[in-house]
Parts: C-alpha cells; sequence; structure tokens
C-alpha cells in the first residue's frame, strides 16, 4: 500500500491515523493539569479540535467516493472498514472504532450514541500503531520508538 500512488490512496492513509489521533489526545486529556501558565491544556485542546476538523473531513472526502472500486475489487467504503476493524481487532476489547457507513446512513464522526468523541488510553494507541496488542515494535515502528516514549505505553 502506497498513500502517495493517488489521492484516494492518501486519503486511505489519512483515514488510517486522524481518527487514532482524536481518540489519542481525547484520552491524554486526563493526564494534563489546567495550569494557565503553561497553556498545555489550551494547546492540546487546539490539536485536539485540528486533528477533528481533519478527521471529520477525511471521513467525508471517503464517503463521497463510498461506492468507487479502489483496490483488488473492494470499494472504499469496504477498505475503509477493513482499517477500522484492524484497529479495533488491536486496540482493546471494545467496538468503539467504525467505519465511514454505520447502519446504511454516513458516519462524518467518530463517536458514541451521545456524539463524544472516544477516547484511548496510550496503551491503546500503541497497540494500533505496532499493530499488535501489547506490541512496543513493529507495524508503523518496525524498530519501536526510544527514549521515554516507551513509558508512555504503560499509562
Amino acid at each position: 500500500f502506497d498513500p502517495y500512488a493517488n489521492e484516494l490512496f492518501f486519503l486511505h492513509g489519512a483515514f488510517v491515523f486522524e481518527d487514532v489521533g482524536v481518540s489519542a489526545y481525547k484520552g491524554a486529556a486526563r493526564f494534563l493539569v489546567d495550569d494557565s501558565s503553561n497553556g498545555n491544556l489550551e494547546n492540546a485542546a487546539g490539536i485536539l479540535a485540528i486533528e477533528a476538523y481533519h478527521s471529520g473531513a477525511i471521513r467525508t472526502l471517503l464517503y463521497q467516493r463510498r461506492d468507487t472500486v479502489a483496490a483488488a475489487g473492494l470499494t472504499v467504503a469496504q477498505i475503509v472498514q477493513a482499517i477500522s476493524d484492524l484497529r479495533d481487532s488491536v486496540d482493546g476489547n471494545d467496538d468503539r472504532d467504525q467505519g465511514i457507513v454505520v447502519n446504511g446512513k454516513a458516519n462524518i464522526v467518530l463517536a458514541d450514541s451521545n456524539s463524544i468523541a472516544y477516547s484511548r488510553t496510550p496503551r491503546q494507541v500503541g497497540n494500533i500503531v505496532f499493530l499488535k496488542p501489547g506490541a512496543t515494535s513493529g507495524g508503523f515502528f518496525p524498530n519501536g520508538l526510544s527514549g521515554s516514549f516507551t513509558n508512555i505505553l504503560s499509562l
């Protein structure tokens, strides 16, 4: 898979990460102290907002092309669902990830029934980027992470 091969593949590549970014920043909010002197909470909220805008735009563009045959005879909606299913299979024990079509309707926002974005723990994000539960290397980071990033996975 080459996300730079064409515009549609780029959108698939972006879909892989943007939803994870939204749920990661929302999940990280519990670790931030509202201390106006350092601006961490405000900056994190700003990044979360941009991730959410990106995610919604990507989901919208993919939904508009949902019936297009993209690769290997699969439609855009089928590929997006496969990506969502993969993330769900490694992130934990629940079914929080969603494709762009749910119950035959557009699903532009990764959120629960109350329209609240899902949270992911650092370990759940790690499971997704390493493509295996409990892993510390593999997937998008074949050599793992270095430095203090490995400590974050246990939070």
